[in-house]
């Protein structure tokens, strides 16, 4: 097959199963809204840095460095790539959770300011924001969500006054998958004039997501799940004219142009954030993982995953079986969270394991308040990616039906 300068060769599912090395033990993984497997490129590139330029990054002048210096820097202009935005706008984190809290702590919220953030998110888009409530005297609004836990722009619009900083929401739900209307949110917060952070932990790498046209100020994602790149990566997008105006998390050795001990020139950011030894490796992986989802596609995936969350989702016609979250599809990630009438929420995630070696999550998935909204104590979340094959959901379906039939009710 020919191929223009710079076009890429769409990765098929055989290519990407054949290089995701965990698959090989026979496992049907359906828990990739807590972590993605990672496949055998990204980990080559972190291998590749262990044998042949495992140095620091920053000012060293051997070869070495070099290498790992460019390599490292390199991965900015990958990770912006996939949303749409500037390499100098992309600052590396450990995980969503860390990039959220640089805003929180970073953006000098003082006693009557308000935060505006929902119900439904993830405890890491919730605690950081509840800590400025306790510690600051900042104000939490909190804005409910719809009985399929869907979000309604005007219930934000109706809450924002004079004192309004910031709104803070989740894209896609990890709980039960809802697709929220951020496009719309985030044309309320400019309409008001108002900072709007977008937690994006589900959706990047799994549908296309453009920092441009949610017009968010602030972006968190992680490295390891829909991105299929390594744990303990991640990254915070922020508008690039509001990067002097969030103080780093951290202070200390590789984001000082000068200092004394009396006073410190700061350097610019991005490289503000990147206080002490990063994890150089990771983020290489990170950035080769971009590139290996942008391989595939990010609409091809998209487009997968809706057609197995299809089939995933007739489990919710099953007797003894409630599904939870949207039952449009065009309004749902590839999360499908139920739960069997009569069994335990944990007691069917091992019958799943046992009886068919199917991975999935139990528990109220950081989302206790969520859970509350459904009224449950937790349910059984299964979660699907591109490599996924239509047998595997075929045999959940079928295992959730013998287990609803023989142990529910």
């Amino acid at each position: 097959m020919n191929r223009q300068k710079g076009e890429r060769l769409a990765k098929s599912v055989e290519e990407v199963r054949a290089d995701i090395p965990f698959l090989r033990t026979g496992i049907i993984y359906l828990d990739n809204t807590a972590t993605t497997p990672t496949p055998e490129p990204v980990i080559k590139a972190m291998l590749e840095y262990f044998h042949n330029y495992s140095a620091n990054v920053g000012r060293g002048l051997h070869r070495a460095t070099k290498r790992a210096t460019e390599e490292f820097e390199a991965a900015r202009g990958k990770i912006a790539s996939v949303i749409n935005a500037k390499p100098e706008e992309i600052a590396y984190t450990k995980n969503a959770t860390e990039s959220i809290n640089i805003v929180a702590q970073g953006l000098d919220l003082k006693r009557g300011d308000k935060v505006i953030t929902t119900m439904l998110e993830h405890h890491s888009n919730l605690l950081p924001w509840q800590r400025l409530e306790q510690e600051k005297g900042v104000k939490l609004e909190i804005v409910e969500g719809s009985k399929e836990c869907l979000l309604d722009p005007s219930k934000f619009e109706a809450v924002i006054d004079k004192k309004t900083r910031l709104i803070a929401t989740h894209h896609v739900s990890n709980a039960v998958g809802s697709i929220q209307p951020v496009k719309e949110i985030g044309k309320v917060a400019r309409e008001h004039e108002v900072l709007y952070l977008v937690d994006a932990a589900q959706s990047v790498g799994h549908m296309p997501v453009d920092v441009k046209k949610i017009g968010c100020d602030f972006l968190a994602a992680p490295g390891h799940k829909g991105l299929l790149g390594p744990q303990g990566t991640g990254f915070l997008y922020f508008r690039r004219e509001l990067g002097k105006d969030i103080k780093p998390l951290l202070v200390g050795g590789g984001m000082v142009e000068e200092a004394d001990v009396h006073g410190i020139k700061f350097l610019e950011p991005p490289r503000i954030f990147d206080a002490g030894t990063p994890n150089i490796p990771g983020i290489i992986g990170l950035g080769r993982a971009c590139e290996y989802v942008l391989d595939i596609g990010i609409e091809r995936i998209e487009k997968r995953e809706r057609e197995l969350t299809d089939m995933m989702m007739k489990i919710a016609k099953m007797e003894n079986v409630s599904v939870y979250g949207p039952s449009d599809l065009n309004k749902r990630g590839g999360v499908v969270s139920f739960n069997v009438k009569g069994l335990g929420h944990h007691d069917v995630a091992s019958m799943l394991d046992e009886l068919e070696k199917i991975a999935v999550r139990s528990g109220h998935h950081c989302a206790q308040p969520t859970m509350r909204h459904l009224g449950v104590e937790g349910t059984v979340r299964a979660s699907v990616h591109y490599y996924n094959l239509p047998d595997e959901v075929t045999k959940f379906v079928e295992t959730v039906g013998k287990i609803a039939r023989e142990f529910g009710g």
